[in-house]
């Protein structure tokens, strides 16, 4: 089954299996209703994030890997079934997001890497290179972000700390 278009969209990846974290990963086929086993990640990873990019490769950006908080990154090319190690990232990090501009660059946000992030740093493709951006008003994890119509980010709720939801929002411009 090779990948294209928008099924590159509906790649399902393995984070937590029977015996802790995979690299391996699984390819979705809507139309069926069935996963196939595909190549695996370089490393082992969990809580880390798929962005499908224009080129309809899928950046897999850092995460929890064996040894702690990864800074590595890789790209899955669907016409191949591999993966290949791209950039690094600046800082560590672990439940962050992970959102397509309209630049076609992806912004990387937020996050727990030793401690909560409010740091950001951007991912160009082209160069394949991570590079810091301006940095949030409030550190969070395991937040939502959403790419808006006007180009903005909004980046809202997440935790704060081991114990504190966060009730708030803010704009990436």
């Amino acid at each position: 089954m090779g990948v294209e278009g928008e099924a590159a969209a509906d790649l399902e990846w393995s984070d937590h299996g029977p015996h802790g974290t995979l690299a391996s990963a699984e390819l979705y086929d809507p139309a069926t209703g069935t996963f196939t086993a595909t190549g695996s990640m370089t490393v082992v990873r969990d809580a880390h994030t798929a962005t499908l990019l224009r080129s309809g490769k899928v950046l897999i950006a850092s995460g929890d890997g064996a040894n702690g908080v990864l800074t590595g990154a890789e790209l899955y090319d669907p016409a191949a079934g591999t993966f290949a190690a791209t950039g690094s990232l600046t800082v560590a990090r672990m439940g962050h997001t992970a959102t397509l501009l309209s630049s076609g660059e992806v912004l990387i946000a937020g996050g727990h890497g030793g401690s909560y992030l409010v740091s950001t740093e951007l991912y160009d493709p082209v160069a394949e290179t991570f590079t810091p951006t301006g940095s949030m008003t409030v550190a969070r994890q395991d937040h939502t972000a959403v790419l808006l119509g006007n180009g903005k980010v909004l980046i809202a709720g997440g935790t704060a700390d081991m114990i504190s939801v966060l009730a708030s929002a803010e704009l990436y411009q």
